[in-house]
């Protein structure tokens, strides 16, 4: 089967038609809020915010993006950040996103430690970032630009992208990715044998994390909220996840990840994320999953750091090249 997906050229041609209406209606009113200009270029909005009511232009040119959320936000919407933070990879952004469309954008940082000059230095119209990140930073933020934050990052990051797309002013953009995500996990569903035996598919996801234990993801982050879509299955043991984000364990406790189908990435050195010890273990080779064929190595990048439509139309995509045979 063909997978369907909402990115480049649909997403283009809507983007072509929401500027035109847009430019239409600039040129038909006079009355946009804060506008002292006829082609309403200085017109703002409200955006309500995790920080309370934040007026931003109605289309802003020069956005600053603080995390791999936000920036994947702005690029699926069809808007190239003039600056964004780094995550603390060797590739800088993400490798999961296309080179052009990264190309020129200037880094202005450490994702948990943007340089506030940097970012004044770009003149931005608007910053986005979320509250668990930068909420310290928001009132210096605030002063150097408009600055939409979210509560959180991760699990709701859908209701994110709808906050970022209303600060951008791509509402209209944001509904086709929506609508497009939807046909696509509708697709991946159907290519696995349809609801029943998805739901009857029990899938883990397992992080090594460098100076950290061994993650066993739960229900409530990015990645659960995917394979939720899908309508896969996900074991008991997801129910023990902390604040249904991950269960941790040793190496020694490594058995309890086995499933249907384990997907598992890494994050940081093999070593010292303990994966190369884990994957080596006789618990790990007598997994259910491993006899059977059903574990699977995932970019990191992707898989959990995106955070993002782009990011899971990727994902999708690799669900169904991995599942089905």
């Amino acid at each position: 089967m063909t997978l369907r997906s909402f990115r480049p050229r649909a997403l283009a041609a809507v983007s072509l038609t929401a500027v035109a209406a847009l430019t239409l209606a600039a040129c038909g009113s006079s009355d946009d809020s804060g506008s002292d200009s006829a082609s309403g270029s200085d017109a703002t909005r409200t955006v309500k915010t995790a920080m309370g009511d934040v007026k931003v232009k109605k289309a802003p040119q020069r956005v600053v993006v603080l995390d791999t959320a936000e920036l994947d936000s702005a690029l699926t919407l069809g808007v190239k950040p003039v600056g964004a933070t780094h995550a603390d990879v060797t590739s800088g952004f993400l490798n999961y996103l296309p080179k052009d469309q990264v190309a020129g954008i200037e880094d202005v940082g450490q994702m948990m430690t943007p340089n506030l000059e940097a970012i004044a230095g770009l003149k931005p119209d608007l910053i986005l970032t979320s509250k668990i990140r930068h909420g310290d930073k928001y009132a210096e933020l605030s002063k150097i630009a408009p600055t939409v934050m979210t509560e959180n990052t991760g699990y709701p990051w859908k209701e994110n992208f709808q906050v970022h797309a209303e600060a951008l002013g791509k509402e209209a953009e944001a509904k086709m990715v929506a609508d497009g995500y939807a046909d696509h996990v509708a697709d991946v569903t159907k290519a696995l044998g349809g609801k029943e035996k998805v739901a009857a598919t029990e899938v883990n996801m397992v992080r090594f994390v460098e100076g950290a234990d061994i993650r066993i993801y739960g229900k409530k982050n990015y990645i659960a909220t995917i394979l939720a879509d899908v309508g896969l299955g996900r074991p008991a043991i997801t129910d023990k996840a902390k604040d249904g984000f991950s269960y941790d364990v040793s190496p020694e406790k490594i058995d309890l990840a086995d499933a249907d189908v384990v997907f598992h990435s890494t994050y940081g050195d093999p070593k010292k994320s303990k994966e190369t010890e884990t994957t080596g273990s006789g618990l790990w080779k007598n997994m259910s999953a491993v006899k059977n064929g059903k574990v699977f190595a995932v970019d990191d990048q992707l898989w959990i750091q995106g955070i993002g439509y782009t990011a899971a139309d990727k994902i999708l995509g690799e669900l169904h090249k991995s599942l089905v045979k």
